[in-house]
């Protein structure tokens, strides 16, 4: 195993996105290596390098990690990204599962089949204006970050939640003048900046291609 960070994936968002932001924050250089054929997902499997049979997989520090939450939970530790105490790191954790699971909900309308897309965007947007923004809009009112003093995963992941809302809904911010605020601020960081530019490892919202790659690697699962 190399020293290098390598992500193995598809080449699309999914589960992984939220990963390659992270590590974008903090400055980290990856490789990927994309899942292309059932052939590659085998050889992991084969191989012993995924312990629950599941994709996302990140090697690094000479480790091959599994699960996304604790993917995240490493590299945040790692690089100074989740807070300066256990209280902090638990008002991390309950505000980075609510932006996990609002991007869960748009993730998943990759695979709604398309009489039941409009119920489900009416259904994002419904929870993402009266769950998740009002929280948010909340934790902002009088820090720049939504936990501490420093940057966390927290802001992070709600900066990547809140562009994937845009993408479905360009105005869903007008009411969230705090959220739209901390966005500009986050866009303004360098590193973040660089990650939001044309040709970065930030990949595009799924489409047709990925989502056949996708049933073509886990043919097992859509039969």
């Amino acid at each position: 195993m190399s020293g290098k960070v390598v992500l193995h994936y598809f080449n699309g968002r999914g589960k992984m996105e939220s990963i390659r932001w992270l590590l974008a924050t903090a400055g980290v250089e990856f490789e990927e290596v994309f899942l292309t054929k059932r052939e590659h997902y085998d050889k992991l499997l084969n191989d012993g390098a995924l312990m629950f049979q599941q994709v996302p997989l990140v090697e690094i520090d000479g480790m091959q990690l599994v699960q996304t939450k604790a993917i995240l939970n490493y590299i945040a530790g790692k690089y100074n990204l989740y807070g300066k105490d256990l209280k902090e790191r638990a008002l991390i954790d309950m505000y980075s599962e609510g932006t996990l699971d609002l991007m869960e909900l748009i993730l998943l309308l990759a695979i709604a089949p398309p009489e039941d897309k409009q119920k489900q965007l009416s259904n994002i947007e419904q929870k993402a204006k009266e769950r998740f923004m009002p929280v948010f809009e909340k934790g902002l009112a009088n820090s720049d970050f939504l936990v501490g003093n420093q940057l966390s995963r927290a802001d992070v992941h709600l900066l990547e939640a809140t562009l994937m809302l845009q993408e479905l809904f360009p105005t869903i911010l007008s009411t969230f003048p705090k959220i739209q605020a901390f966005q500009e601020r986050m866009k303004a960081l360098p590193r973040i900046s660089k990650f939001l530019q044309p040709g970065s490892a930030r990949k595009s919202p799924p489409d047709e291609n990925l989502m056949k790659t996708v049933k073509e690697v886990f043919s097992h699962l859509f039969k």
